[in-house]
C-alpha cells in the first residue's frame, strides 16, 4: 500500500447528493484541496468539441479508463494537487465513479465517502442550483430523464472501465444520508464528523 503524507477523501454518491458542498466545505473549514474529476472531464470533452452532457462524460472516462488504468482520474486529480504550491492538509476529490477509483483511493490510504438522499429532494436541488453548478446543460432535463441517466450510471453498462457507482458504494467506507433542508443544517452535521 502506498503511503501518502496528506489525508486524501475520495467523494462519491448520487447527483444531487451534495458532494461538491461536502468539498467546498473541507476546503474552507479544513483547507482541503479540491478536485472535480467531473470538471477533468468537461474540459476534455470541451476540447474535443463533443457535446456538453453526461453521455459524453461517461464516453471521455471510459476511454481514459481503457487506456490509463481504472484509477486514472484519481492520478489526474493526484497530480494536479502535487502541482500546488500552498500548503494544504489534505486532498478531498469528487465524484468517484467507477470502482477502480475507489481502489485507487484505498491504494494512497485514503477514504471513500458516499452521499445520497431522497431522489426528488435531489433532482429539485439540482434544478435550484443549475446556474451555480456549471453543467447547467445536462442539468436542464425532466425528473423522469434525471432518473434514466442515474440508473444508467448506477450499474455497469460494458466492460469495467464503464460506470459502476453501485460498485463504488459497495467499497465506501462511510455513507451520509444528506437529507436536510439546508446547507447550515449539512455543515453542522459534517463539523461533527471524525473524518477529517
Amino acid at each position: 500500500m502506498q503511503k501518502t503524507s496528506y489525508k486524501i477523501i475520495g467523494l462519491s454518491g448520487t447527483n444531487g447528493s451534495g458532494k461538491d458542498s461536502l468539498a467546498n466545505y473541507l476546503v474552507s473549514q479544513y483547507n482541503y484541496y479540491f478536485v472535480s474529476v467531473s470538471d477533468l472531464l468537461r474540459q476534455e470533452v470541451q476540447n474535443r468539441g463533443l457535446p456538453p452532457d453526461r453521455k459524453s462524460l461517461r464516453q471521455v472516462s471510459a476511454e481514459w479508463r481503457r487506456q490509463f488504468g481504472l484509477g486514472v482520474l484519481i492520478d489526474k486529480a493526484v497530480s494536479n494537487f502535487k502541482q500546488q504550491t500552498e500548503n494544504y492538509s489534505g486532498l478531498v476529490i469528487a465524484s468517484l465513479r467507477n470502482p477502480g477509483e475507489a481502489d485507487r483511493v484505498h491504494e494512497l490510504n485514503g477514504s471513500v465517502i458516499w452521499l445520497d438522499a431522497d431522489p426528488k429532494l435531489r433532482y429539485d436541488r439540482i434544478q435550484a442550483n443549475k446556474a451555480a453548478r456549471n453543467n447547467r446543460q445536462s442539468d436542464n432535463i425532466s425528473f423522469e430523464q434525471f432518473l434514466e441517466e442515474e440508473k444508467a450510471e448506477m450499474f455497469s453498462q460494458g466492460d469495467e472501465a464503464t460506470l459502476s457507482m453501485n460498485a463504488v458504494k459497495q467499497k465506501a467506507d462511510w455513507f451520509i444520508d444528506n437529507s436536510f433542508k439546508t446547507f447550515k443544517e449539512f455543515a453542522d452535521y459534517i463539523s461533527r464528523q471524525p473524518y477529517w
